[in-house]
């Protein structure tokens, strides 16, 4: 049997869908989030959130804020679906969705440079879209929203297989083991830009979900 290491926890259907694929598993959660606390500034209602993450933390801080303007008036510029879909479920409206951060801020810049946008970002934020924005001089407030830390854990066995969903978990990977050449399964391009850094044996969804990481490993197993 195969076995493959997630750098993150699995739900119960994930599960079964490695196992019957006849594909054994190890799952860990290679990255521990906190939320932090911070007020909604009033003068813009223009939200960009790169991760679910962001979501979860502008959430915290609405709820947290009585004197809060109503959500319908925010409007969110997100990247994936399933950000997309919680801020929905959470009652707010969705603008944009995009399935990259660098694809998000080519749209800011070619529909929307003259808003004024609130970014909630993590401490580990890559530089996409800041870089864009202060490029193309669209006003802007970063607020960090939430920490990432990288949780160490060592294993003492190579794995056929290594599913990452951030260039985070990579690097808390990274901190206790090695990478041999057996593959990587990136949940998106920027995931898989930094597997590059220490492998050419990457494989990418088709899709940003884990679901889709998912598919590609009993796809390529199958295969072989």
């Amino acid at each position: 049997m195969k076995t493959v290491l997630s750098t993150r926890i699995l739900t119960l259907p994930q599960k079964e869908l490695l196992l019957n694929s006849g594909i054994g598993f190890v799952e860990y959660d290679a990255l521990n989030i906190s939320l932090l606390d911070f007020e909604i500034p009033n003068y813009s209602t223009h939200v960009i959130v790169t991760s679910k993450n962001g979501a979860k933390s502008f959430l915290k801080a609405f709820n947290a804020n009585t004197n809060n303007q109503p959500k319908n008036v925010f409007r969110f510029y997100c990247v994936g679906e399933k950000t997309k879909r919680f801020l929905e479920d959470s009652g707010f409206l969705v603008a944009e969705m995009t399935l990259s951060a660098s694809l998000l801020g080519s749209l800011i810049i070619s529909k929307y440079k003259t808003n004024r946008f609130i970014f909630i970002s993590g401490n580990l934020r890559r530089n996409d879209i800041p870089d864009l924005l202060s490029k193309y001089n669209v006003q802007y407030q970063e607020i960090q929203g939430y920490n990432t830390l990288l949780k160490e854990k060592n294993f003492n066995t190579n794995f056929d297989g290594y599913l990452f969903y951030s260039p985070s978990g990579i690097k808390s990977f990274l901190r206790l083991n090695s990478l041999p050449k057996t593959p990587l399964f990136c949940i998106g391009e920027t995931t898989a830009q930094e597997a590059k850094k220490y492998s050419d044996n990457i494989i990418i969804a088709n899709k940003p979900t884990v679901e889709n990481v998912l598919v590609q490993v009993v796809k390529h197993f199958k295969r072989k």
